[in-house]
């Protein structure tokens, strides 16, 4: 498939510092799969040692809206304010690193002057698909609750959390529930039925610098759980995208996922959507979590930014959908 790349110079050190990941993290990553769910479990605990009370200059909690806890950065006071909210990656199986996507959502917080929730939803392998997806809906409808009008509402999600925004879209479609201002998914995971495809898992196997084959197929396996993975509220890629508000795909040119990116943007430019997609050279899987790794990741913060401000604020049909209650 034919792709036009983003022009941004990429330096030595990042360039560097990829290949230290290929060749250092991603085998770690390999024998992390196979590890037993008792193991699992204490590297998510692990996992998540280190929450800060303040992100980018700004308060930060663990609490819970609606029924659902997780990090919370700023206060709700002030409804007009724009909300992000933050569906984490890790394969289904870890949960939010204070260190990575929590720092991402302050300093994002902090560029838009937002409040932003990130729902600490249930992890694989204890609680495999609908659980992260029913707790991420319930996020959602927490937000509307609380007095957000969807208009100012974005949702932000990278890999297994790329996927989740996509099928979040698709629940709040369902339940007439008003679209969000717009989305974000970053290097998305959007087909679980096919280890082998689409074609990029193939040729970028050995470029990319993050996931294992092995790990992918086991992560899938644990979440899916038996289930029909062709069901788009489990693999995106076959939803219908039809009525979805304007979406911003990240992905980097040597990601293993890099054409579940492709194919998914696609589907939605045909569906009519609003559709920005922007394919990185060199930087790894879901990279505007590393700023402190490459000095270059700052620029997909600005972009991200840049095109919330361009959405937010906008009404549409759907905005005048009475919500649910979580």
């Amino acid at each position: 498939m034919a792709v036009e790349i983003k022009q941004v110079r990429i330096g030595w050190r990042s360039r560097w510092r990829v290949k230290l990941l290929r060749s250092f993290f991603k085998p770690l990553v390999s024998r992390m799969a196979k590890s037993s769910p008792e193991r699992i479990v204490a590297l998510q605990t692990r996992a998540v040692a280190g929450l800060k009370n303040k992100y980018s200059g700004l308060t930060a909690r663990y609490g819970i809206l609606g029924n659902v806890p997780g990090p919370i950065i700023g206060e709700p006071g002030n409804r007009d304010r724009i909300a992000i909210l933050y569906l984490h990656g890790g394969a289904f199986v870890f949960p939010a690193s204070p260190n990575l996507q929590v720092e991402l959502l302050g300093r994002m917080c902090s560029d838009l002057e937002a409040f932003g929730f990130m729902p600490d939803y249930r992890l694989i392998p204890q609680h495999p698909w609908p659980a992260a997806l029913n707790d991420c809906e319930h996020a959602y409808r927490a937000l509307l609750n609380l007095g957000f009008a969807p208009e100012r509402i974005v949702v932000i999600g990278e890999s297994a959390g790329g996927n989740l925004v996509l099928c979040l879209l698709q629940r709040i479609r369902k339940a007439g529930l008003p679209m969000p201002a717009c989305a974000v998914p970053i290097s998305a995971v959007t087909e679980l039925g096919r280890t082998h495809a689409p074609p990029s898992r193939g040729f970028n196997a050995k470029r990319e610098a993050l996931i294992p084959t092995g790990f992918a197929y086991r992560m899938t396996q644990w979440y899916v759980n038996g289930q029909d993975a062709s069901n788009p509220e489990i693999s995106p890629l076959y939803a219908d995208y039809s009525g979805f508000p304007p979406l911003y795909f990240l992905v980097g040119e040597e990601e293993f996922l890099l054409d579940d990116t492709l194919l998914a943007a696609a589907r939605a430019r045909e569906a009519g959507v609003e559709t920005q997609l922007d394919v990185w050279p060199v930087l790894p899987h879901a990279f505007p979590l590393f700023e402190a790794m490459f000095r270059e990741a700052p620029l997909a913060r600005k972009d991200m930014v840049a095109f919330i401000q361009r959405h937010v604020g906008r009404r549409s049909e759907s905005s005048n959908v009475t919500p649910l209650r979580a």
